[in-house]
């Protein structure tokens, strides 16, 4: 049976999180349901290790209590993703939280030519992050400054992807799988992706799976962590 001082004292909790929900709202929920279950103090420490945009699902891990001090150490461990990027075309946002702004040829790609691509993305790599994410730029999120029109310079930062696997080929749809350091924009990867095809790319699809040891398979939804909670003696 869990009680106050387990989360008190720190908890590792692995949450699926599902398609729309921000990474903010999923630690929110929780907090909430921890809050009105244990009575904890107003004050309860409680964070995530590791943004998943809202257009992403899967595993986002969620610190408590004491164990908040180990998001660290728990972000700058290796990350694996499942995902489709749609060929073709791009976004501004490098995915589907923006409409489509430009159309490119596909006739000439191959998979012999998707497979000896994915060679480029292999090992440390220059990546611009997308003008759609959160880091800041002269005070604001780059988001806002993209919202706004405003233009900005983006300084590209090393990456390292240490496996990029074609799972599937179904023009314009590619799936993949990827294995990659802290701070990588697999969205960005999409564009880059197209980019190197010659075409366009952007990213419809993204699940997060691993972090570290960690994995999804080991994961509850908001709404089960809710039941198994409520439903503790």
């Amino acid at each position: 049976m869990k009680v106050a001082t387990d989360f008190l004292e720190g908890k590792v909790i692995l949450i699926d999180k599902p398609l729309t929900w921000s990474s903010f709202q999923a630690v929110n929920k929780l907090k909430y349901i921890l809050k009105r279950k244990y009575d904890l103090p107003k004050k309860f420490k409680i964070g995530h290790a590791g943004t998943l945009d809202p257009l992403a699902t899967g595993l986002l891990i969620i610190c408590t209590g004491k164990f908040t001090k180990k998001i660290t150490e728990i972000q700058a461990q290796t990350k694996e993703y499942i995902g489709t990027i749609v060929l073709g075309a791009t976004t501004p946002s490098y995915d589907l939280e923006t409409e489509v702004n430009a159309t490119f040829p596909t006739v000439h790609i191959s998979e012999a030519l998707i497979l000896e691509t994915t060679k480029q993305f292999l090992g440390e790599i220059d990546q611009k992050p997308p003008v759609f994410s959160a880091i800041k730029k002269d005070g604001k999120r780059l988001y806002e400054h993209a919202r706004a029109g405003e233009e900005v310079e983006i300084q590209a930062r090393k990456t390292t992807i240490y496996e990029f696997e074609i799972t599937r080929i179904q023009l314009p749809e590619v799936d993949f799988r990827v294995k990659c350091s802290k701070g990588t924009y697999i969205r960005s990867l999409a564009y880059d992706f197209g980019l190197a095809l010659q075409s366009g790319g952007y990213l419809s699809m993204l699940r997060r799976t691993k972090i570290g040891d960690y994995d999804v398979k080991n994961a509850v939804s908001p709404t089960d962590f809710e039941k198994e909670i409520n439903d503790e003696k």
